[in-house]
Protein backbone atom coordinates (compact mmCIF):
# COMPACT_ATOMS: atom_id res chain seq x y z
CA UNK A 1 0.00 0.00 0.00
CA UNK A 2 2.80 2.40 1.21
CA UNK A 3 4.32 1.92 -2.05
CA UNK A 4 1.30 2.14 -4.56
CA UNK A 5 0.53 5.76 -2.71
CA UNK A 6 4.47 6.75 -3.12
CA UNK A 7 4.24 5.92 -6.74
CA UNK A 8 2.66 9.04 -7.88
CA UNK A 9 4.77 10.96 -5.60
CA UNK A 10 7.82 10.06 -7.02
CA UNK A 11 6.55 11.64 -10.48
CA UNK A 12 7.38 15.21 -11.15
CA UNK A 13 4.41 15.82 -12.58
CA UNK A 14 2.07 13.76 -10.56
CA UNK A 15 -1.19 15.58 -9.67
CA UNK A 16 -3.88 14.28 -6.97
CA UNK A 17 -7.49 13.56 -8.21
CA UNK A 18 -9.35 10.33 -9.78
CA UNK A 19 -9.71 9.09 -12.80
CA UNK A 20 -13.69 10.26 -12.66
CA UNK A 21 -12.48 13.45 -13.06
CA UNK A 22 -10.19 13.78 -14.44
CA UNK A 23 -11.78 11.98 -17.40
CA UNK A 24 -14.79 13.75 -16.48
CA UNK A 25 -16.94 11.11 -16.09
CA UNK A 26 -18.43 9.13 -14.33
CA UNK A 27 -17.92 5.96 -15.74
CA UNK A 28 -14.50 6.31 -17.31
CA UNK A 29 -13.53 4.41 -20.17
CA UNK A 30 -10.63 1.58 -19.68
CA UNK A 31 -8.31 3.32 -21.64
CA UNK A 32 -8.86 6.84 -19.88
CA UNK A 33 -8.43 4.84 -16.57
CA UNK A 34 -5.34 3.59 -17.44
CA UNK A 35 -3.75 6.55 -18.67
CA UNK A 36 -4.97 8.11 -15.20
CA UNK A 37 -3.53 5.55 -13.57
CA UNK A 38 -0.19 5.55 -15.43
CA UNK A 39 0.32 9.46 -15.50
CA UNK A 40 -1.33 10.96 -12.33
CA UNK A 41 -1.64 14.16 -13.99
CA UNK A 42 -5.11 15.64 -14.76
CA UNK A 43 -3.95 18.05 -18.05
CA UNK A 44 -2.87 15.13 -19.95
CA UNK A 45 -5.44 12.81 -18.84
CA UNK A 46 -8.73 15.10 -20.35
CA UNK A 47 -6.20 16.14 -23.54
CA UNK A 48 -6.61 11.79 -23.98
CA UNK A 49 -10.04 11.67 -22.76
CA UNK A 50 -10.87 14.85 -25.45
CA UNK A 51 -9.28 13.63 -28.07
CA UNK A 52 -8.14 10.66 -28.52
CA UNK A 53 -9.81 8.27 -26.05
CA UNK A 54 -12.99 7.84 -28.46
CA UNK A 55 -11.10 7.37 -31.43
CA UNK A 56 -8.12 4.72 -30.09
CA UNK A 57 -11.23 2.83 -28.60
CA UNK A 58 -13.19 2.51 -31.66
CA UNK A 59 -9.56 1.17 -33.72
CA UNK A 60 -9.21 -0.87 -30.83
CA UNK A 61 -12.53 -2.35 -31.48
CA UNK A 62 -11.91 -2.34 -35.46
CA UNK A 63 -8.90 -4.50 -34.62
CA UNK A 64 -10.30 -7.03 -32.39
CA UNK A 65 -13.47 -7.20 -34.71
CA UNK A 66 -11.33 -7.70 -37.72
CA UNK A 67 -8.96 -10.60 -36.16
CA UNK A 68 -11.95 -12.17 -34.33
CA UNK A 69 -13.27 -12.88 -38.14
CA UNK A 70 -10.58 -13.59 -39.96
CA UNK A 71 -9.95 -16.38 -36.86
CA UNK A 72 -13.55 -17.51 -37.43
CA UNK A 73 -13.48 -17.63 -41.27
CA UNK A 74 -9.40 -19.46 -41.22
CA UNK A 75 -11.55 -21.91 -38.87
CA UNK A 76 -14.24 -22.39 -40.82
CA UNK A 77 -12.62 -22.44 -44.36
CA UNK A 78 -10.31 -25.68 -42.35
CA UNK A 79 -13.29 -27.45 -41.00
CA UNK A 80 -14.94 -27.39 -44.73
CA UNK A 81 -11.93 -28.26 -46.06
CA UNK A 82 -11.27 -31.21 -43.69
CA UNK A 83 -15.02 -32.48 -44.69
CA UNK A 84 -14.84 -31.89 -48.13
CA UNK A 85 -11.08 -33.87 -48.18
CA UNK A 86 -12.83 -36.48 -46.31
CA UNK A 87 -15.30 -36.32 -48.66
CA UNK A 88 -13.38 -36.83 -51.96
CA UNK A 89 -11.01 -39.32 -50.38
CA UNK A 90 -12.70 -41.08 -47.80
CA UNK A 91 -13.66 -44.72 -48.32
CA UNK A 92 -17.53 -46.00 -48.86
CA UNK A 93 -19.54 -49.03 -46.76
CA UNK A 94 -20.20 -51.75 -49.15
CA UNK A 95 -24.60 -51.03 -48.18
CA UNK A 96 -23.50 -47.62 -49.53
CA UNK A 97 -21.46 -48.37 -52.52
CA UNK A 98 -23.99 -50.95 -53.84
CA UNK A 99 -26.92 -48.11 -53.79
CA UNK A 100 -24.95 -45.64 -55.39
CA UNK A 101 -22.93 -47.44 -57.74
CA UNK A 102 -22.25 -45.34 -60.51
CA UNK A 103 -18.83 -46.60 -62.56
CA UNK A 104 -17.90 -49.90 -63.58
CA UNK A 105 -16.13 -51.41 -60.59
CA UNK A 106 -12.83 -52.04 -62.60
CA UNK A 107 -12.21 -48.18 -63.05
CA UNK A 108 -11.91 -46.82 -59.27
CA UNK A 109 -10.18 -43.79 -60.59
CA UNK A 110 -12.98 -42.46 -62.46
CA UNK A 111 -15.14 -42.80 -59.74
CA UNK A 112 -12.38 -40.86 -57.41
CA UNK A 113 -11.73 -38.30 -59.86
CA UNK A 114 -15.43 -37.44 -60.45
CA UNK A 115 -16.05 -37.68 -56.27
CA UNK A 116 -13.07 -35.31 -55.57
CA UNK A 117 -13.88 -32.58 -58.05
CA UNK A 118 -17.33 -32.60 -56.65
CA UNK A 119 -16.25 -32.36 -53.51
CA UNK A 120 -13.88 -29.37 -54.31
CA UNK A 121 -16.60 -27.62 -56.34
CA UNK A 122 -18.73 -28.12 -52.72
CA UNK A 123 -16.22 -26.97 -50.83
CA UNK A 124 -15.22 -23.45 -52.98
CA UNK A 125 -18.97 -22.75 -52.83
CA UNK A 126 -19.11 -23.45 -48.91
CA UNK A 127 -15.42 -21.63 -48.53
CA UNK A 128 -17.43 -18.51 -50.53
CA UNK A 129 -20.22 -18.21 -48.45
CA UNK A 130 -18.79 -18.72 -45.24
CA UNK A 131 -16.11 -15.79 -46.32
CA UNK A 132 -19.28 -13.51 -47.29
CA UNK A 133 -21.02 -14.20 -44.04
CA UNK A 134 -18.51 -13.85 -41.71
CA UNK A 135 -16.49 -10.87 -43.33
CA UNK A 136 -19.75 -9.26 -44.29
CA UNK A 137 -21.20 -9.39 -40.13
CA UNK A 138 -17.85 -8.20 -39.05
CA UNK A 139 -18.34 -4.97 -41.85
CA UNK A 140 -21.56 -4.14 -40.33
CA UNK A 141 -20.26 -4.05 -36.70
CA UNK A 142 -17.23 -1.91 -38.12
CA UNK A 143 -19.31 0.20 -39.69
CA UNK A 144 -21.71 0.65 -36.82
CA UNK A 145 -18.90 1.14 -34.37
CA UNK A 146 -17.88 3.73 -36.25
CA UNK A 147 -21.42 5.77 -35.82
CA UNK A 148 -22.73 5.11 -39.08
CA UNK A 149 -26.50 5.00 -39.55
CA UNK A 150 -26.70 1.26 -41.31
CA UNK A 151 -30.30 1.71 -42.05
CA UNK A 152 -29.77 3.45 -45.10
CA UNK A 153 -26.85 1.35 -46.38
CA UNK A 154 -28.75 -1.81 -45.76
CA UNK A 155 -32.11 -0.23 -47.92
CA UNK A 156 -29.40 0.77 -50.55
CA UNK A 157 -27.72 -2.63 -50.78
CA UNK A 158 -31.29 -4.58 -50.80
CA UNK A 159 -32.01 -2.33 -53.99
CA UNK A 160 -29.17 -3.08 -55.59
CA UNK A 161 -29.33 -6.40 -54.62
CA UNK A 162 -32.68 -6.55 -56.19
CA UNK A 163 -31.54 -4.51 -59.64
CA UNK A 164 -28.28 -7.19 -59.94
CA UNK A 165 -30.83 -9.92 -59.74
CA UNK A 166 -32.66 -8.98 -62.41
CA UNK A 167 -29.78 -8.48 -64.54
CA UNK A 168 -27.74 -11.61 -63.43
CA UNK A 169 -30.57 -13.86 -63.52
CA UNK A 170 -29.67 -15.97 -65.93
CA UNK A 171 -26.10 -16.40 -63.96
CA UNK A 172 -28.41 -16.75 -60.66
CA UNK A 173 -29.96 -19.82 -62.30
CA UNK A 174 -27.01 -21.53 -63.57
CA UNK A 175 -25.10 -21.13 -60.10
CA UNK A 176 -28.17 -22.62 -58.20
CA UNK A 177 -28.93 -25.42 -61.10
CA UNK A 178 -25.45 -26.50 -60.77
CA UNK A 179 -25.09 -26.76 -56.81
CA UNK A 180 -28.53 -29.21 -57.17
CA UNK A 181 -26.69 -30.90 -59.72
CA UNK A 182 -23.81 -31.46 -58.23
CA UNK A 183 -25.82 -32.01 -54.74
CA UNK A 184 -28.22 -34.73 -56.17
CA UNK A 185 -24.78 -36.07 -58.53
CA UNK A 186 -27.01 -36.38 -61.67
CA UNK A 187 -23.53 -36.66 -63.47
CA UNK A 188 -20.01 -36.04 -63.03
CA UNK A 189 -16.65 -36.12 -64.83
CA UNK A 190 -16.62 -39.04 -67.45
CA UNK A 191 -19.87 -39.87 -67.91
CA UNK A 192 -21.40 -39.79 -71.59
CA UNK A 193 -24.42 -37.76 -71.27
CA UNK A 194 -27.26 -36.35 -73.55
CA UNK A 195 -29.09 -32.90 -72.45
CA UNK A 196 -31.23 -31.93 -75.95
CA UNK A 197 -28.78 -29.67 -77.46
CA UNK A 198 -25.52 -31.20 -77.19
CA UNK A 199 -24.54 -35.12 -76.95
CA UNK A 200 -20.83 -36.25 -75.26
CA UNK A 201 -18.69 -37.09 -72.94
CA UNK A 202 -18.27 -34.69 -69.51
CA UNK A 203 -15.27 -33.48 -69.12
CA UNK A 204 -15.34 -30.69 -66.41
CA UNK A 205 -18.57 -29.81 -64.30
CA UNK A 206 -18.33 -25.84 -62.57
CA UNK A 207 -21.41 -24.72 -60.74
CA UNK A 208 -22.20 -22.52 -64.10
CA UNK A 209 -21.84 -24.21 -66.71
CA UNK A 210 -20.83 -27.73 -68.21
CA UNK A 211 -18.00 -28.95 -71.01
CA UNK A 212 -18.69 -32.18 -72.78
CA UNK A 213 -16.93 -33.32 -76.11
CA UNK A 214 -19.08 -35.17 -78.56
CA UNK A 215 -18.03 -38.49 -80.71
CA UNK A 216 -17.04 -35.83 -83.53
CA UNK A 217 -14.38 -34.26 -80.74
CA UNK A 218 -16.52 -30.80 -80.76
CA UNK A 219 -16.58 -29.36 -77.17
CA UNK A 220 -19.67 -28.01 -75.81
CA UNK A 221 -20.08 -25.76 -73.29
CA UNK A 222 -23.82 -25.89 -72.07
CA UNK A 223 -24.97 -23.12 -69.08
CA UNK A 224 -26.24 -25.50 -66.30
CA UNK A 225 -29.78 -23.23 -66.20
CA UNK A 226 -29.95 -24.07 -69.96
CA UNK A 227 -30.43 -27.85 -69.35
CA UNK A 228 -33.97 -29.17 -68.33
CA UNK A 229 -32.98 -32.77 -68.71
CA UNK A 230 -30.47 -35.23 -68.58
CA UNK A 231 -30.30 -38.63 -69.96
CA UNK A 232 -27.00 -40.02 -68.42
CA UNK A 233 -25.53 -43.41 -70.07
CA UNK A 234 -22.77 -44.10 -67.65
CA UNK A 235 -24.91 -44.40 -64.68
CA UNK A 236 -25.15 -47.79 -62.69
CA UNK A 237 -25.40 -49.75 -65.51
CA UNK A 238 -26.48 -49.95 -69.50
CA UNK A 239 -28.23 -52.20 -71.85
CA UNK A 240 -27.46 -52.79 -75.40
CA UNK A 241 -30.02 -53.35 -77.48
CA UNK A 242 -30.14 -55.44 -81.02
CA UNK A 243 -33.00 -55.64 -83.60
CA UNK A 244 -31.28 -58.23 -86.19
CA UNK A 245 -33.05 -58.35 -89.19
CA UNK A 246 -33.69 -61.76 -91.15
CA UNK A 247 -35.63 -63.40 -94.19
CA UNK A 248 -39.49 -63.62 -93.16
CA UNK A 249 -38.36 -67.35 -94.22
CA UNK A 250 -36.47 -68.28 -91.89
CA UNK A 251 -36.88 -70.97 -88.99
CA UNK A 252 -37.33 -68.32 -86.42
CA UNK A 253 -36.30 -70.81 -83.23
CA UNK A 254 -33.26 -71.57 -85.17
CA UNK A 255 -32.41 -68.05 -85.45
CA UNK A 256 -33.19 -67.66 -81.94
CA UNK A 257 -30.74 -70.66 -80.77
CA UNK A 258 -28.17 -68.89 -83.10
CA UNK A 259 -28.35 -65.53 -81.53
CA UNK A 260 -28.33 -66.77 -78.06
CA UNK A 261 -25.46 -68.80 -78.39
CA UNK A 262 -23.65 -66.29 -80.24
CA UNK A 263 -23.89 -64.26 -77.24
CA UNK A 264 -23.41 -66.30 -74.57
CA UNK A 265 -19.72 -67.07 -76.20
CA UNK A 266 -19.28 -63.33 -76.15
CA UNK A 267 -20.57 -62.95 -72.88
CA UNK A 268 -17.83 -66.06 -71.01
CA UNK A 269 -15.16 -64.71 -73.44
CA UNK A 270 -11.86 -63.31 -71.26
CA UNK A 271 -11.89 -59.53 -73.05
CA UNK A 272 -15.96 -59.10 -72.18
CA UNK A 273 -17.06 -60.94 -69.33
CA UNK A 274 -16.71 -58.47 -66.89
CA UNK A 275 -18.35 -55.96 -68.90
CA UNK A 276 -21.88 -58.19 -69.36
CA UNK A 277 -23.46 -58.18 -65.85
CA UNK A 278 -26.29 -60.37 -66.43
CA UNK A 279 -26.76 -63.64 -68.94
CA UNK A 280 -27.66 -62.31 -72.31
CA UNK A 281 -31.55 -63.07 -73.62
CA UNK A 282 -33.23 -63.00 -77.06
CA UNK A 283 -36.59 -61.37 -76.33
CA UNK A 284 -37.91 -62.83 -79.48
CA UNK A 285 -39.44 -61.24 -82.82
CA UNK A 286 -39.76 -57.43 -82.38
CA UNK A 287 -41.36 -56.79 -85.80
CA UNK A 288 -42.94 -58.11 -88.83
CA UNK A 289 -41.33 -55.60 -91.62
CA UNK A 290 -41.59 -56.02 -95.39
CA UNK A 291 -39.84 -59.21 -96.16
CA UNK A 292 -37.99 -59.39 -92.60
CA UNK A 293 -38.13 -60.74 -89.41
CA UNK A 294 -36.51 -58.34 -86.96
CA UNK A 295 -35.55 -60.32 -83.96
CA UNK A 296 -34.23 -58.43 -80.30
CA UNK A 297 -31.03 -59.39 -78.52
CA UNK A 298 -30.33 -57.35 -74.66
CA UNK A 299 -27.60 -57.49 -72.85
CA UNK A 300 -26.50 -55.84 -69.63
CA UNK A 301 -23.68 -54.21 -69.41
CA UNK A 302 -21.36 -51.36 -67.45
CA UNK A 303 -21.91 -48.32 -67.85
CA UNK A 304 -21.08 -46.52 -71.37
CA UNK A 305 -19.78 -50.28 -72.34
CA UNK A 306 -23.30 -50.68 -74.67
CA UNK A 307 -21.53 -49.57 -77.90
CA UNK A 308 -18.56 -51.55 -77.40
CA UNK A 309 -20.41 -55.06 -77.11
CA UNK A 310 -23.02 -54.08 -79.59
CA UNK A 311 -20.43 -53.30 -82.45
CA UNK A 312 -19.13 -56.61 -81.10
CA UNK A 313 -22.19 -58.65 -81.33
CA UNK A 314 -22.87 -57.53 -84.55
CA UNK A 315 -19.58 -59.19 -86.09
CA UNK A 316 -20.03 -62.37 -84.56
CA UNK A 317 -23.60 -62.53 -85.16
CA UNK A 318 -22.50 -61.77 -88.83
CA UNK A 319 -19.76 -64.98 -88.89
CA UNK A 320 -22.71 -67.33 -87.03
CA UNK A 321 -25.03 -66.64 -89.52
CA UNK A 322 -22.80 -67.50 -92.48
CA UNK A 323 -21.70 -70.58 -91.14
CA UNK A 324 -25.59 -71.09 -90.17
CA UNK A 325 -26.76 -70.15 -94.25
CA UNK A 326 -29.18 -67.27 -92.36
CA UNK A 327 -29.66 -64.64 -94.88
CA UNK A 328 -29.90 -61.17 -92.96
CA UNK A 329 -32.81 -58.87 -94.52
CA UNK A 330 -33.10 -55.38 -95.07
CA UNK A 331 -36.36 -54.31 -92.90
CA UNK A 332 -39.07 -51.92 -95.10
CA UNK A 333 -38.86 -48.72 -93.82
Amino acid sequence: MSLLAAAPSLLPWAQDGSPEIACRDRTPSTACRLVWNVSHNDGFTKFFSTWLDGPLTTLFWIVVTFVIALILKSIAHRMITRVTVRMSEGTMTERARERSRTVFEGSPALLNKRRAQRAQTLGSVLRSIASVLIMGTAAFSILGSLGLNLAPILASASVIGVAVGFGAQNIVKDLLAGLFMLLEDQYGVGDFIDVGTAKGTVEAVTLRVTRMRDLDGVVWYVPNGEIKKVGNESQNWGRAVLDIPVDINEDTEKVKEILQSTADELAADERWKDIVLEAPAVWGVQALAGDALVIRVVLKTAPGRQGDIARELRERVKRSFDQAGVTVATPAP
